[in-house]
């Protein structure tokens, strides 16, 4: 069973899972700023590591993420430990798109993504996005407008479903961080994100 780590009042009427990207653990600093930002805001963060992060905790070595499979199943399996009455599904890159993908499996209201990976690097016409065409979760997807995984001009010819809304993170890269020349900073835009994500949740 993956560990659990906790934000936020648990009291809050809204509980959000929130799962780390590819490359990074569930408390590097953009994990951490996001869940203790939205804790702030009186939201009840849970995060979790999927196996193969888990595995590098202990061993130090890197390995590749486990296959969707075994990650879906992590998902799961935290969504059965926690068993809360108002829950969100969120994520950053991997971990959103596994969140999108058992999203109508689960009794979430809402899905996050942070960073949605719409096509591997490089590969622009190897696109994820079957599932989303029918997703019926209400869902709120983050982007950065220069995503190397799915940037604005390219998403906006995707055939996404109507319960998708987008907002777009000015010059972000995959993690929303501008170029030094647009004026922004990536504190900036990781706090207009936040706000984005708890206007989406009182919506819910």
């Amino acid at each position: 069973m993956p560990e659990l780590l906790f934000n936020g009042p648990s009291s809050s009427p809204w509980t959000l899972v929130l799962a780390h990207g590819a490359g990074a653990a569930m408390d590097s600093p953009f994990m951490e700023f996001f869940a203790t930002q939205l804790a702030r805001q009186g939201l009840h963060i849970v995060r979790f590591e999927f196996p193969y992060m888990a595995d590098r905790r202990i061993t130090g070595t890197k390995k590749p993420p486990n296959r969707l499979p075994l990650l879906r199943e992590s998902w799961l399996e935290v969504i059965d430990q926690l068993n809360p009455r108002n829950l969100v599904l969120a994520g950053k890159s991997l971990g959103g798109r596994v969140a999108s993908v058992v999203a109508e499996e689960t009794s979430a209201q809402g899905l996050i993504c942070l960073g949605y990976p719409f096509h591997p690097v490089g590969k622009p016409d190897k696109l994820r996005v079957d599932h989303l065409t029918t997703l019926r979760t209400p869902t709120l997807i983050l982007q950065g407008e220069r995503d190397a995984l799915g940037n604005q001009n390219d998403v906006s010819t995707y055939p996404l479903n109507k319960s998708i809304q987008i907002r777009w993170m000015p010059d972000g890269d995959h993690s929303f961080k501008p170029r030094k020349a647009s004026g922004r900073t990536a504190e900036q835009n990781w706090h207009k994100a936040v706000e984005a994500i708890v206007e989406f949740v009182d919506k819910l």
